[in-house]
């Protein structure tokens, strides 16, 4: 499993997003990533993530 995930933030760029937490659904692997410089987070679920919304 990766803890590290390359991600554009809207607060401070391209940053290096390190995994805050995961739990297995239905759906697959749900991730909760978080931006190291500022509160930004997102969740993904298999090849989805909430960012894109």
């Amino acid at each position: 499993m990766a803890q590290e995930l390359e991600h554009e933030c809207p607060e401070c760029g391209v940053k290096t997003f390190y995994r805050a937490a995961s739990t297995s659904l239905h759906l697959g692997e749900k991730i909760k990533w978080h931006c190291p410089d500022c509160d930004y987070g997102f969740v993904q679920i298999g090849e989805i993530d909430s960012s894109a919304a």
